[in-house]
C-alpha cells in the first residue's frame, strides 16, 4: 500500500487531531507568546514522526465517512482531555496567585500579558511564567509527549471517548490541581489572616487613627519580603507535584 493512500492520508490526520487537540490545551506548548503557525507545525512534525509507531505501520481503514467523522470527533475529544489535564495546574496556580496578589495588596497592578491573554498582577505573571519555563528546562514536556504516546495503548485510534469518564477525570485532576496550588499559596493566606487580624485589633483600639491606610504599605513590604524568601520553594513544590502528575499519567 502506498504511504500517499486514502487510508494513510485519513490515518495521519486522524492522529492529528489527537496530538493537535492535546498540544492546544497543553502548558506551555498552547502560549499565546509562541506563534500560531509554529504550534501547528510542531504538531504536524510530531504527528508525522510518531505516525509509524502509532500506527504500527499500516494504515487504519474507515468504512465510511461517517466512521471517519466520528474517529475525527473522538480523536479531538481524547485530545483536548489530555491537554487540559496538564493545564489544570496552571489555570489553578494562576487563580492562586491573583489571590495572592490581592492579599497583599497588589492585585490592582495588572501588568503586560505574557503568558496569557489577559494581564495579571506582576506576582501570578512571574510565578506562572517561570513555571512555564522550567517545564522546558527540567524536560517535563517530554513527559507530556510520553503520555499522549502512551494514550494510544489505552485508546487506540477508533476509541470512541466516553464523556462520563473523561468528566470524572478532569473534575478529579481539577481538584488535585487546587490542592497543590493552594498549598503553594499557603503562606501568602496565613499571611493575610494574621496581617488583618492584626490591622482589624489595632482598628478597634484606636478608632480614631485611619489604620488601614497607614498599614498598606507595611502590608505590601511584608507581602514581598515573604515572597522574596519562599518563592523559590513555590515553584518547586508546584513542579514537583505537576511532574509526579506527568509522570504517573493520570
Amino acid at each position: 500500500m502506498s504511504f500517499l493512500s486514502a487510508d494513510m492520508i485519513a490515518t495521519v490526520f486522524v492522529l492529528f487531531c489527537r496530538i493537535g487537540a492535546c498540544l492546544m490545551l497543553a502548558p506551555g506548548f498552547s502560549s499565546p507568546r509562541a506563534p500560531a503557525r509554529v504550534r501547528l507545525f510542531i504538531a504536524l512534525v510530531l504527528t508525522l514522526a510518531l505516525t509509524p509507531s502509532l500506527s504500527s505501520g499500516a494504515a487504519v481503514a474507515f468504512p465510511n465517512l461517517g466512521a471517519l467523522t466520528g474517529a475525527i470527533l473522538s480523536e479531538l475529544g481524547i485530545g483536548g482531555v489530555i491537554g487540559l489535564l496538564g493545564r489544570f495546574y496552571f489555570l489553578a496556580l494562576e487563580t492562586l496567585m491573583m489571590a495572592v496578589s490581592m492579599n497583599i495588596g497588589l492585585s490592582n497592578a495588572l501588568g503586560a500579558p505574557i503568558d496569557e491573554t489577559e494581564p495579571l498582577p506582576p506576582i501570578a505573571t512571574l510565578i506562572t511564567t517561570t513555571a512555564t519555563a522550567l517545564i522546558f528546562v527540567t524536560d517535563l514536556h517530554w513527559e507530556l509527549i510520553r503520555g499522549l504516546i502512551s494514550s494510544y495503548r489505552i485508546m487506540p485510534i477508533g476509541f470512541l471517548l466516553r464523556p462520563q469518564a473523561a468528566l470524572h477525570m478532569l473534575v478529579g485532576d481539577l481538584s488535585s490541581a487546587f490542592v497543590v496550588a493552594l498549598r503553594v499559596a499557603s503562606p501568602f493566606i496565613v499571611f493575610a489572616i494574621a496581617v488583618n487580624l492584626a490591622i482589624g485589633l489595632i482598628n478597634r483600639l484606636t478608632p480614631q487613627i485611619p489604620v488601614f491606610f497607614i498599614s498598606g504599605p507595611f502590608v505590601v513590604a511584608g507581602g514581598l519580603i515573604l515572597f522574596y524568601f519562599i518563592s523559590g520553594s513555590m515553584v518547586s513544590a508546584f513542579l514537583s507535584a505537576f511532574g509526579d502528575w506527568a509522570l504517573r499519567g493520570d
